[in-house]
């Protein structure tokens, strides 16, 4: 597995390059464009869920005990926490949005039937996957309501309404955008509280802030010890970024708004980084000097980790259902509700009885790289190669558009 997910990583960071290469200032349209900023909240929270809110705390601790984890020891747990979720591996997400919004129209590869049946396997499986990591990382944060180890019926109904509450949401595109602006909004204000909490106390000062934020420094002068795996831990979340990676392209290319490839590049390796580094400086501070965490504070961080599960299986549940045809439209409101609503609860016990892995959701990810790949080599080479512009069909939509506002 560690050699069939180096050379998918291989593979992906050459097709980057090559994008920015030889598409660096052609104009990104997808079918449906909106404002950057919008776009960039899309992007965020169904590009993230639960995890990027519950573990850095869960994790810090071990990443700073180099007796035990020697590999860690070339950089400091926050640094450590940032390259496991920021930056280099955002640029899978550029390299799948950039693919669905100007290259898959002229190939169609994921319309072949064979394909499209896996992909919307992946889709799905990660959305159950989104799912059961909120249910096992519960107890942690919410000891309160168990033993601090055990998951109890409260968190399994927890669990149920989020996604009850996702399947909902997926059933109009307007509550996507809407629910993907106000989390993103609800989460700058977390940050903005625990700064302030850790930065303008008596226990800290705004100097500190960027005194833990420079720590960020060492991911960049070891950036290339992140392209490969470093351990097994972190070959599971190179897995996990995989698994997200092509459904994420697929769902956010949608969305781009005439930006050029440069421009897409950056935004999409760099907005969300800030928006990380911030968020883990503020936490790294609170593990360092062991500040407490009040009952309030903790309700808010679950409660925008668990926003950000539901814009996550949203996104998701929008898009296999789409693919599918397993539209509102074409069965009625209802049983698009409780049809998601079984199938995704039923995989999620599937993935607490430990039956699934989202290690073999992004090797079979690798494998539809690969095999996109060599259909583009042997029948599509001359039509991707010729690519000077967005389809012409979102450029006339996009000027109607304009021209209308």
């Amino acid at each position: 597995m560690t050699l069939w997910l180096s050379s998918g990583l291989l593979f992906a960071f050459a097709a980057i390059a090559l994008i920015i290469y030889k598409w660096w200032d052609v104009q990104c349209i997808g079918v449906t464009p909106v404002r950057t900023f919008t776009f960039i909240a899309i992007l965020f929270t169904s590009g993230l869920d639960v995890g990027l809110i519950m573990f850095p705390l869960t994790e810090f601790g071990g990443y700073g005990d180099v007796g035990t984890n020697p590999e860690y020891g070339f950089a400091n747990p926050l640094a450590i926490e940032f390259g496991f979720w920021a930056f280099l591996i955002w640029g899978f997400y550029f390299l799948t949005c950039f693919y669905f919004c100007m290259i898959e129209p002229r190939v169609k590869f994921f319309e072949i039937p064979l394909v499209k049946v896996i992909n919307n396997v992946v889709i799905i499986g990660t959305c159950a996957f989104t799912a059961y990591l909120l249910l096992v990382n519960l107890p942690w944060y919410l000891p309160q309501l168990g033993d601090g180890e055990t998951v109890v019926p409260t968190f399994y109904l927890i669990v149920f309404a989020a996604i009850a509450l996702a399947v909902y949401s997926s059933s109009k595109i307007k509550y996507v955008r809407i629910l993907s602006l106000g989390s993103s909004w609800l989460f700058i204000a977390l940050i903005a509280v625990m700064w302030g909490q850790a930065f303008l106390g008596g226990q800290g000062s705004p100097w500190d802030f960027f005194v833990t934020a420079s720590l960020l420094g060492e991911y960049f002068s070891n950036i290339h010890r992140f392209a490969l795996p470093i351990n097994d831990y972190h070959e599971f979340y190179l897995f996990w970024w995989f698994s997200w990676s092509i459904m994420i392209g697929q769902f956010t290319a949608r969305f781009v708004s005439g930006i050029r490839t440069w421009q897409l590049f950056l935004a999409m390796l760099f907005v969300p980084s800030i928006a990380i580094g911030t968020w883990f400086t503020v936490l790294y501070h609170y593990h360092a000097q062991d500040l407490s965490i009040a009952t309030v504070i903790n309700l808010a961080m679950i409660t925008v980790g668990i926003l950000m599960v539901i814009n996550s299986l949203d996104s998701l549940i929008r898009l296999y259902t789409d693919n599918l045809n397993l539209t509102v439209k074409r069965f009625g409101r209802l049983p698009y509700f409780f049809g998601n609503l079984v199938a995704l609860v039923g995989l999620t016990l599937l993935f607490q009885l430990d039956f699934l892995r989202i290690q073999w959701v992004g090797a079979l990810v690798i494998a539809l790289y690969f095999g996109c790949f060599g259909y583009i080599l042997l029948k599509r080479r001359a039509e991707v190669f010729g690519i000077d512009s967005a389809p012409r069909e979102n450029v006339l939509d996009f000027h109607r558009i304009e021209t209308a506002n």
